[in-house]
C-alpha cells in the first residue's frame, strides 16, 4: 500500500495536486478529521480491495493544533511498518496567497471577524509547522501555474516505483531568493561568469555558445565533480533512510547561465544511474535576457 498526505497553505494549489493523483489512479479523500486518520487507515490497510492500493489525504489546518502536532508520530509508526507514507507540502509566498485570494473571492478557513487575511495565512503556516518540517517533499508554487503544478506532480509522483527516488536538480539566482523546498542547496558565483562576454550575455547554460564558455575551465569542472561525488554519497543514505524525495538547488546570481549549465550537466550525469531525475530552471521565464547572472 502507498500513502500520499497532501497539506499545506490553503491557496497553494493541494486540491490541483489531489485531482492529478486522481488522474494518476490514487483513491483521493480531501480534508479528512486527522482525529479520525489512524483508525481509518488501520482499516484501509488491512482491507483486500485494491481500490486503496495507492491512497492520497488531503489535510489542512482546520484540524486541531494537538492533532496536526501528532501527524509526524503517525507517519513513522506507517513506515516501522513498512508501509510507504509520503507527505507532500504545497505552500507560496503570502503576498502571491493574497493576491489569488482577491482573484478568486473566497474566505480563508481559518479568518475570523476581526482577523486579517495576513493574519489568517500566518496563523495556518503556525498550525502545519509540525507537519511541513516532516514532510518529504515541498513544492512552492509561488511561480508555479496550474498547468505546471500539475505536471510536477506527474513527472515527481507518477511512474515513481515505491522504493525509488524522485530527484530535482534545479537552477535558481540567489538576487531572487533560495528555493524553500531545497534539501541541499550548492553556490556556484564562484565561477567564471559568461555574462561579461558581450557575446553570451542575452544566451543561457542551455545554449551551446554558453557550455563552450564554461566546459573548458577547470574551476567549473573540478565544482562539478565535488557537487556530483556529494550527491553519489548522499542519494543512498536517502534511499536507506525511506526518503523518497530529493531537491538539489544551484544557484548563481541571477540563474541564467552559470547554475543552468551545471544543473544541466548534473541531471545528464544522474541520469545514467537514476531513472526518476527531472531538472528545472526557476529563473528563465522570469527574467529578461541580458540580466547579471
Amino acid at each position: 500500500m502507498r500513502i500520499l498526505i497532501v497539506s499545506g497553505l490553503s491557496g497553494s494549489g493541494k486540491s490541483v495536486a489531489l485531482n492529478m493523483l486522481e488522474d494518476l489512479d490514487f483513491y483521493c479523500i480531501d480534508n479528512i478529521p486527522v482525529s479520525l486518520l489512524g483508525s481509518m487507515l488501520s482499516q484501509l490497510i488491512e482491507s483486500s480491495d485494491r481500490a486503496y492500493e495507492n491512497l492520497a489525504l488531503g489535510i489542512d489546518a482546520r484540524n486541531k493544533e494537538a492533532d496536526l502536532n501528532a501527524l509526524p508520530e503517525l507517519f513513522y509508526s506507517l513506515r516501522k511498518k513498512n508501509i510507504s507514507a509520503d507527505v507532500i507540502y504545497l505552500h507560496a509566498d503570502t503576498d502571491v496567497l493574497l493576491k489569488r485570494y482577491r482573484e478568486t473571492r473566497r474566505k480563508h478557513p481559518l479568518r475570523g471577524k476581526s482577523m486579517s487575511m495576513s493574519d489568517a495565512i500566518e496563523r495556518e503556516r503556525k498550525l502545519l509547522s509540525a507537519v511541513s518540517n516532516s514532510c518529504d517533499l515541498v513544492i512552492d508554487t509561488t511561480n508555479t501555474s496550474v498547468y505546471e503544478l500539475r505536471d510536477l506532480i506527474s513527472q515527481r509522483v507518477g511512474g515513481r516505483e515505491e522504493d525509488e527516488i524522485s530527484l530535482l536538480i534545479e537552477s535558481f539566482g540567489y538576487k531572487h531568493g533560495v528555493p524553500f523546498d531545497a534539501d541541499f542547496v550548492f553556490d556556484v558565483r564562484c565561477l567564471p561568469n559568461p555574462y561579461w562576454e558581450p557575446s553570451l550575455r542575452h544566451l543561457n547554460g542551455k545554449d551551446q555558445g554558453v557550455a563552450d564558455f564554461l566546459a573548458p575551465n577547470e574551476l567549473v569542472r573540478t565544482m562539478m565533480q565535488d557537487i556530483l561525488d556529494f550527491l553519489r554519497h548522499r542519494i543512498p543514505e536517502y534511499t536507506e533512510t525511506r526518503r523518497n524525495y530529493m531537491t538539489v538547488a544551484i544557484g548563481c546570481t541571477g540563474g541564467q547561465h552559470r547554475s543552468v549549465y551545471i544543473v544541466e550537466e548534473i541531471t545528464k550525469a544522474l541520469s545514467k544511474e537514476y531513472r526518476h531525475i527531472m531538472s528545472r530552471h526557476n529563473e528563465l521565464l522570469k527574467i529578461p535576457p541580458g540580466t547579471d547572472t
